[in-house]
This record gives structure tokens, sequence and C-alpha cells, in this order.
């Protein structure tokens, strides 16, 4: 059975790309037992990135803000870097059956672009083999002035005032949990059932562990302030992988009490 894949990523060459390799010959003809060849280490001018093989196909495009920040280029390409690591590690311990080909789509984009901040997110997939694709999501908060990433662990002033945040988080989860389950129309019995199983998912992926918080999105307001952060939930974490990315936006009047002193300007007061 065919299988679409990285198909919008890079439009232009990927257009008629397939999971499964078409009749005619690949792009590049490379014996099974062939060395794969390295990327270069350092990122310098980020580029968007096109390899085909006869086993594995990698598609990788860049915003072009993102070269503005050297610092924020090295993480895009570190993390890229090490997704098509993990790619080529699985396609030389693999015995890949006639016709199949291994795969990695990821796509950085710009999601905030404001006086103190780039907010780039990376959401793709890898495909080494089994059901279905393994999903890749990443989000990356620079700041401009500090020239580093801001993450969750530097984000509340204390590690028990994700506490609160969890509690915010957790109630809306649950409560998109029960409109989804209340569109279905099912029987009373089934609806419980769903709701105990997929509660647990919820509650376990959204404790009061920065962990579980890694991933945001800042949310610009008028002169360049944020009104919110949108936690953002790989599937799996806080649902089935048929749920996919689930998020949660957190406003900004909930979020600064708890906020670290140092980047409390960086929010809408009041």
């Amino acid at each position: 059975m065919k299988r679409l894949v990285m198909c919008g990523l890079l439009p232009v060459v990927l257009l008629a790309c397939q999971r499964e390799a078409p009749p005619a010959a690949p792009v590049v003809d490379v014996a099974q037992d062939a060395e794969v060849v390295p990327v270069a280490e350092g990122p310098g001018h980020l580029e968007d990135v096109v390899e085909m093989d006869a086993r594995f196909i990698v598609g990788i495009s860049y915003p072009p803000e993102a070269n503005k920040y050297p610092g924020l280029a090295a993480e895009l390409h570190r993390y890229a870097q090490g997704a098509r690591d993990e790619l080529m590690d699985a396609v030389r311990g693999a015995d890949l059956p006639a016709g199949t080909m291994y795969d990695l789509s990821l796509s950085f984009t710009t999601i905030a672009d404001a006086p103190d901040l780039l907010a780039i997110a990376a959401d793709g997939s890898s495909y080494t083999g089994g059901a279905h694709d393994a999903p890749l999501v990443e989000r990356f908060v620079w700041l401009v002035a500090d020239e580093r990433l801001l993450t969750a662990d530097m984000l509340l002033a204390r590690p028990e005032n994700w506490q609160a945040i969890a509690g915010y988080v957790r109630e809306q989860l649950h409560a998109a949990l029960s409109q989804r389950i209340d569109a279905d129309e099912l029987e009373p019995d089934e609806r419980s059932r769903l709701m105990r199983s997929a509660g647990k998912m919820i509650d376990e992926g959204s404790g009061p562990d920065v962990g579980n918080y890694q991933q945001f999105e800042p949310v610009v307001g008028p002169g360049g302030k944020l009104v919110a952060l949108r936690f953002v939930f790989p599937p799996y974490q806080v649902g089935p992988y048929s749920d996919g990315v689930q998020t949660v936006e957190v406003p900004a009047a909930v979020l600064l009490p708890h906020v670290a002193e140092r980047y409390r300007g960086l929010f809408v007061q009041g």
C-alpha cells in the first residue's frame, strides 16, 4: 500500500513523493551497503535541504529570519542534524524491503517576530518503519537581548509555580476532551470509558512538572508584548496519536504572578 510523505514541505521537488518508491529508478542509485555521507557540522547560513537516495529521502526547510541570529541558527541546525542522524542510523541498520524508503520531513517556520524575541516552530515527522511516522515537534523562543533561548526551566520564578499553570492547562484540556466526545454522540457507557482513559493521559501528561511544558509559543499583542503563551503537546503526551498536536493558550494574567522577574517585562502588564 502506498503512503504519501513530505508532499507540501518542498512542493516543487517532492510533489510526487511517496513512501513506496516508484517503478522508475531513484534519483541516486546507491547500493544497500553504501556509506551514508554525513552533513557538515557547522550551520553557517541556513539553507533548505533536499537529499534523495534509493533508501531514504530528507527534506528540511528554514525561514530566512532565523539567519538574523547566529546562535538561533545554530540551535535549529543542531535539532535538524540530530533528527537526520537518527534517520541515518536507522538506514544503516535496516534491511529495507524492495521499494521501501525511510524519510525525514522537517519544516521550521516563524511564529512570532517581535523586538524582544523571535520564535520558530519545528514540525515534521520521521519514518523508519512501523504503522506510522514519528512526530517531530519543537519550539524555539530566542531572546534578542540575551542572545539565548527562553526555556521552560527559566520561565517561572520557582518550580512549584508550575502547579498553578498545570491546573489551568489541565482544566482546558479536559474541557476540550469533553466537547470532542460529546460531538461523537456516544452511548453513556462508551462515553464514560473514553473520558476515563483519555482523562488519565491528560492528567499524566500535563502534571506540574517542567518537563511537560518544554514546548511553548509566544502570543504577541500590541507593542510586541506577550498576551499569552501557547503550550504545545505532541501526540501521545496528553492524548492518543489520532488526536495529533494539542495546544492550550495561557493568558498573561494567569502567568504573570508566577513568571521570573527577569522575564515579566516581555508580557502585557495589568
